[in-house]
């Protein structure tokens, strides 16, 4: 299972990951995050990319997606190759070669989550603060969507604090781990069973 939080920067992809493995473990998954590999490029990103520091995103992106999906059962990406492409697209346009590679990857995904903006980035060191930048990643994000035809779920802005449990029934996973079913049954058939039987009170 290898799952995709999209979006543009800012918005709070990082976070989401980090939520959603929290919970993916307590359901006993073996989990990793493939974070956000723009950070690591030796060459510029945001604004003044270029051609060779996207092809470097998106095909480090595309590595450690397989090495995490070798040795864990759930993958969370911050980011996928698709919105990775958008700053390549935003920037000098869509090529034929990158169209074809990210067509076909990104049908490996059992599930694109879109998170919305709300807010303005803010600066950490990496990441660019325009707003206008922002919103016209956001648009070539939507784009490519339409343009690859694949499905993906939009996270309700209205509904922040239900992200993670929207998630999880997208993907039709249990909010609980089953244990604590288990256990409120055991604990129920014990006190059926002292309230019926006088010696054991």
């Amino acid at each position: 299972m290898k799952i995709a939080f999209i979006g543009t920067h800012g918005v709070g992809k990082t976070t989401l990951c980090f939520d959603l493995a929290a919970r993916l473990k307590r359901l006993d998954l073996g989990v990793d995050i493939v974070k956000e590999v723009a950070r690591a490029c030796p060459l510029p990103i945001n604004e003044d990319t270029t051609l060779d520091a996207q092809a470097w995103i998106l095909h480090t992106q595309i590595a450690e997606e397989i090495a995490a999906g070798t040795q864990y059962e759930a993958v969370i990406c911050d980011r996928s190759v698709l919105d990775n492409y958008a700053y390549l697209v935003h920037r000098i346009g869509r090529r034929p070669e990158y169209d074809a590679l990210v067509r076909t990857w990104v049908g490996t995904y059992s599930g694109l989550f879109k998170v919305p903006v709300l807010q303005e980035p803010s600066f950490d060191g990496t990441r660019a603060v325009s707003r206008t930048f922002q919103m016209e990643i956001d648009a070539v994000i939507d784009h490519l969507l339409d343009a690859f035809d694949v499905p993906w779920h939009r996270l309700d802005p209205a509904s922040r604090p239900t992200w993670v449990e929207d998630v999880l029934r997208a993907l039709e996973l249990p909010l609980e781990p089953p244990q604590i079913d288990l256990f409120s049954v055991l604990h129920a058939s014990t006190t059926q069973g002292t309230e019926h039987d006088p010696e054991r009170r």
